[in-house]
């Protein structure tokens, strides 16, 4: 069974998730407006030119999810998916996923973003496997911290090893979308490495592999 793996973020998605969710809290007024919005754009950027650290954005990222309850957050979820996430989804990425399901293979995607925002929109796109960051959840309620290895960078080919492990799979003939040159070491690993509406250091270095080159956007 071949694996479809996809990238979410500007990928399937014509848009962040992520930084759209820290977006949405500001609007509504969930956090202090100004210094969110601040650091969320830093951040963003700080992705954008591959000097992220992952550890230190998600202790900013979760944090949210550990003052309110899970009634609130999946309240707001909700709005969100309605406000945000639909104006984002692409015709050509639904055609996309609808190739390679009628060719029978297995999709997947695999996101740095987290569970909480990211598995709804997994679910609309009718993609069953997901592999995205995993907050700590205690009680019920999120306690602010991560569980397990970040699904960024190297961390995804740490995570897709242990799925592919526990589901007894390989890689062969897998293909893997992403936009983004965070997302290399996971590109170079599968025999059909595509960049999607890429940065420009993903860009030239797939041009310079000779790797397939595309666009999903409307």
């Amino acid at each position: 069974m071949t694996l479809a793996i996809f990238d979410l973020d500007n990928t399937l998605l014509a848009g962040d998730s992520d930084h759209a969710w820290g977006e949405f809290l500001v609007e509504e007024g969930i956090v202090d407006a100004e210094t969110y919005r601040q650091a969320n754009d830093r951040f963003y950027q700080e992705y954008l030119n591959g000097e992220m650290d992952i550890l230190n954005y998600l202790r900013f990222a979760l944090q949210p999810l550990s003052v309110h309850n899970m009634d609130e957050l999946l309240a707001w979820r909700a709005a969100f998916m309605d406000k945000k996430v639909r104006p984002m989804l692409q015709k050509k990425a639904s055609e996309l996923l609808s190739s390679h399901r009628e060719q029978g293979h297995t999709l997947m995607i695999i996101t740095a973003t987290n569970r909480f925002v990211t598995e709804p929109i997994a679910d609309v796109l009718g993609i069953e496997h997901l592999i995205a960051t995993e907050p700590e959840l205690v009680n019920g309620r999120y306690t602010g911290e991560i569980a397990g290895v970040p699904s960024f960078q190297g961390g995804k080919v740490t995570r897709l090893n242990d799925w592919l492990n526990a589901h007894n799979r390989n890689l062969d003939g897998a293909w893997f979308y992403s936009d983004s040159h965070n997302d290399l070491p996971l590109l170079e690993k599968v025999d059909n490495p595509v960049a999607v509406d890429p940065d420009p250091k993903l860009e030239e270095f797939a041009r310079n592999k000779g790797w397939s080159v595309m666009t999903l956007r409307d």
